[in-house]
């Protein structure tokens, strides 16, 4: 890692690993991290709203969706080699500003397509890109002793934020309307992460993988493989999941609306959901630093599938509620394992762009799966199929974890 520019303060006591100030420093980033996620979240509520003002389809309609995960995916591989060479705080003051501008620029948009562009280029590329993976990336390398369990509470601040913004968003949009919510949102994403961004100048000290490093199938062939194959891997793998992980998150709200319940029940099962995301978060970050970040995406694959597939079968306002709670509490570990993975796996000189590019195909796998699921319904009528779709890529996703797990346990077999 770069040493630190002039502006960055210089290392002390006060700036090291597992430090009190590190502690500090996890909690303004969740803060950040539930600002920035309202550009991820947004769309899941204001979706019909958005259908109707502009007349399009249900499938174009999700297309704004689609764009700003790309957007955050891509954003979030340029935003984290910004923080490895300048630090976190620049790429947080680029993202509050064109959060902000993104949000007024998307009301103000007199076609869908403009809307498409400010969400994909503004709120997505440049805005929440910076409060994702760089966040992530920044926080693994502060903490050594319970790296897992950090990790986790930096990302939990994603779905606290989808917790919390839902019913905000659908309060303010049946009251002023989607465009008027658009433009405050704007201003104030934009001032809180401008200001918070300023706390964030030093920089991490961590050199060191630590000891998760000497585990078998770590080093410079992480799980036997070359290093560009197990990105690979990696990729695919959280392309798969998050293709499965769209379906409810994004549709929730439309679902709800379709099976005649409304919107405002369908905002609140996903906040339900994301808020039991954050819970999942929280235990499957311990959950990592006992077994270790392959076992934990291992587990979420297999008990988002079953949440999943209960989404079919039963369509009852009592068991949305259920089944939301249930999918929020099963998936919400199966990104940040991701990060502890690469930690686990790779040098930690690497950390930022590996990190980077497993949540780009993270973010890809949201936003493929937010149009598909809407793609297939335009084309079916109804959901059931893309709730299927969904489970056929969640398989592929278990298959990946159970593949590298495997190569894993060979290569220690091999060395007893």
């Amino acid at each position: 890692m770069p040493p630190s520019s002039p502006a960055s303060p210089a290392p002390t006591d006060r700036y090291q690993v597992d430090s009190s100030y590190a502690v500090l420093r996890l909690c303004i980033t969740m803060v950040l991290m539930i600002v920035g996620a309202s550009g991820m979240y947004v769309m899941a509520v204001v979706l019909p709203a958005v259908q109707a003002h502009f007349q399009v389809d249900r499938g174009l309609a999700s297309m704004p969706y689609t764009l700003t995960m790309l957007g955050v995916g891509v954003g979030g591989l340029f935003m984290g080699r910004m923080a490895d060479r300048y630090g976190i705080m620049r790429p947080l003051l680029l993202g509050g500003a064109c959060l902000g501008a993104g949000f007024i620029a998307a009301a103000l948009a007199p076609n869908i397509w403009c809307f498409m562009a400010a969400h994909c280029l503004l709120i997505g590329l440049l805005g929440t890109a910076c409060t994702f993976s760089p966040l992530v990336a920044d926080t693994s390398l502060w903490f050594r002793k319970r790296r897992g369990i950090a990790v986790a509470v930096c990302a939990s601040g994603n779905y606290l934020g989808g917790a919390l913004w839902p019913p905000i968003i659908q309060h303010f949009v049946d009251s002023v309307g989607w465009q008027h919510t658009y433009i405050g949102m704007g201003i104030a994403c934009s001032l809180i992460m401008c200001s918070l961004a300023l706390l964030m100048r030093a920089r991490p000290p961590l050199q060191d993988s630590g000891p998760a490093s000497t585990r078998a199938g770590g080093g410079p062939r992480p799980f036997g493989l070359a290093p560009g194959s197990a990105q690979l891997l990696l990729c695919v793998a959280g392309v798969a999941c998050c293709v499965a992980m769209a379906m409810p998150q994004v549709h929730i709200v439309a679902y709800c609306g379709d099976l005649g319940y409304g919107p405002a029940r369908g905002a609140q099962m996903l906040s339900l959901m994301l808020a039991c995301g954050v819970v999942s978060r929280l235990v499957s970050g311990a959950i990592c630093d006992r077994i270790g970040g392959l076992r934990t995406l291992l587990l979420g694959s297999a008990l988002q599938g079953l949440s999943l597939l209960l989404f079919i079968p039963f369509d009852s306002l009592a068991s949305l509620y259920l089944i939301s709670a249930l999918f929020g509490l099963f998936q919400g570990g199966i990104v940040p394992s991701y990060a502890i993975i690469v930690r686990e796996y790779f040098p930690a000189a690497e950390a930022g762009q590996r990190v980077g590019a497993v949540i780009m195909a993270t973010m890809f796998g949201m936003a493929l799966g937010g149009w598909m699921s809407g793609k297939i319904f335009d084309l079916t009528g109804n959901y059931h199929a893309a709730f299927a779709n969904g489970i056929a890529w969640n398989l592929l996703n278990l298959a990946v974890a159970l593949l590298l797990l495997s190569r894993v346990r060979g290569m220690r077999l091999r060395a007893a």
